[in-house]
């Protein structure tokens, strides 16, 4: 018989745990905490695997999809509709005269036929994009990585036919608004600024743009950080259920960039390799060389190669420069969450001070939660690696996204709508990229160089 048990962690959260496998990786597991490996579970929300499909000749060959054209059949109904919409923009932040108005007009008036067609299935497409998408082209959105999968699963051309098979213009472009809501927040709070008040309804629309930025849907439970806020959220069903302050990246080239990862495991007493810029080019690999003491005092165990390649690794322990765990999210910047032995810094109100990860106040905590819902641990699991000193790695069976944000002009977490300081001068680009035409045929990822943040250091 499974006896399900509630169990309250740190900060009163309270969890059911759930037995599962939890995998170590670079140290063995400590004894009596981890129960005998089996194969894990495919996370809930995954796709069903799809039987391989049969060979030979009594196979039939797929029937070919159609593409749908971009260019399609409008009657004028539909297209005062469209007019309509376009006409209304505005509440949602965008610009009515990007989307041709007077050129539809025009059309309209001439009645069904190419040029209608035309006119409206340029308007139409162009909306979508930027209702879906971002007005905001990818230049101007300065270290944004996230490549956002809403132009696959909604095509443009889909859903024009669906608007027009239905007869529902305006139901469908409604449709792709973001739906968290602080999109909704920044809305309302545009339609109640008066025009006169130029510059802060820039900014409002500025910051419902990086909404859209990001997918519409993102997922039932994830963590979600807004860098200028310095504040980390676990959101489930766009709800916080915990918040954690956080220390992000200083200005420059350490500047914490925008993202959107997945994490694949949490990592209890972690082990730090310090990066050769540190070991080589500030020194210390010689300087610990020379004095063996000093090296161990630290926690550093440090080894020369053959070939003269000194390498430094921090041990777990209570000063490694990571704390006593982090968040494994691999991505080409090389930036995670994790823990601090300085956990006196997150009492300033200014904590830009990383080298670009996000050092997360009651970092063990939020930990532990992740491995429970996340990774199927147990509470006693989980308490027990912890506590083992030992490197160990709660793989993730459920599918837990991360979102690293840049809102200057959001709800804070307490749900007050509040400006943050623009810390690395991500707005004036956006807010230029309003004042200019819309451009057309943007690319939908960024051509930014990555620049791989080294692992974090004590500050």
């Amino acid at each position: 018989m499974m006896i399900t048990k509630r169990f309250t962690l740190l900060g009163g959260l309270t969890l059911l745990a759930i037995p599962l496998t939890v995998a170590a990786q670079s140290a063995p597991a400590p004894q009596n905490i981890l129960p005998p490996a089996i194969a894990p579970k495919p996370a809930k929300d995954a796709p069903p695997t799809a039987p391989a499909p049969a060979t030979g000749p009594a196979t039939a060959a797929a029937p070919a999809i159609p593409v749908q054209p971009v260019v399609q059949e409008w009657n004028v109904a539909a297209a005062k509709a469209l007019l309509a919409a376009i006409e209304t923009i505005g509440q949602e932040g965008l610009i009515p005269a990007d989307y041709k108005p007077q050129v539809l007009r025009d059309a309209i008036a001439g009645g069904k036929g190419p040029a209608l067609d035309q006119a409206a299935s340029t308007s139409f497409a162009w909306l979508v994009e930027d209702l879906r998408d971002g007005r905001t082209p990818m230049s101007a959105r300065v270290q944004w990585f996230v490549v956002d999968s809403d132009a696959d699963d909604m095509p443009t051309a889909a859903l024009m036919t669906r608007a027009l098979d239905t007869n529902d213009v305006a139901g469908v472009l409604a449709s792709l608004a973001p739906a968290h809501p602080d999109y909704a927040r920044l809305k309302q709070e545009l339609a109640a600024t008066p025009k006169a008040e130029t510059r802060k309804r820039a900014l409002i629309r500025a910051n419902m743009d990086r909404w859209r930025w990001l997918s519409r849907d993102l997922g039932s439970q994830y963590l979600i950080t807004n860098v200028p806020e310095m504040q980390l959220r676990l959101t489930v069903n766009d709800k916080i259920i915990r918040t954690y302050r956080t220390i992000v990246g200083k200005p420059g080239k350490t500047a914490t960039p925008q993202l959107a990862e997945t994490v694949e495991g949490v990592i209890f007493n972690p082990t730090w390799t310090v990066p050769q810029s540190i070991v080589k080019g500030e020194g210390l690999g010689a300087r610990l060389l020379a004095n063996p003491g000093s090296a161990r005092a630290q926690g550093y165990k440090v080894t020369r190669g053959a070939n003269g390649y000194v390498s430094v690794v921090q041990q777990p322990g209570p000063n490694n420069s990571l704390g006593l765990v982090k968040l494994d999210m691999p991505n080409p910047h090389a930036i995670f969450l994790h823990d601090t032995p300085n956990r006196n810094l997150f009492n300033q109100a200014s904590r830009a001070l990383s080298h670009g990860c996000i050092r997360t106040e009651r970092a063990l905590e939020m930990a532990m939660t992740m491995a429970i819902i996340g990774g199927g641990a147990s509470a006693e699991q989980a308490v027990a690696i912890s506590k083992s000193k030992e490197y160990t790695r709660v793989p993730m069976t459920k599918h837990v996204p991360v979102y690293i944000t840049y809102f200057t002009m959001a709800q804070d977490i307490n749900g007050k709508l509040s400006t943050f300081a623009d810390l690395y001068s991500r707005d004036a680009p956006v807010l230029t990229s309003f004042e200019k035409p819309r451009v057309a045929n943007r690319p939908r990822k960024s051509s930014e160089k990555v620049v791989e943040i080294v692992d974090d250091l004590q500050t």
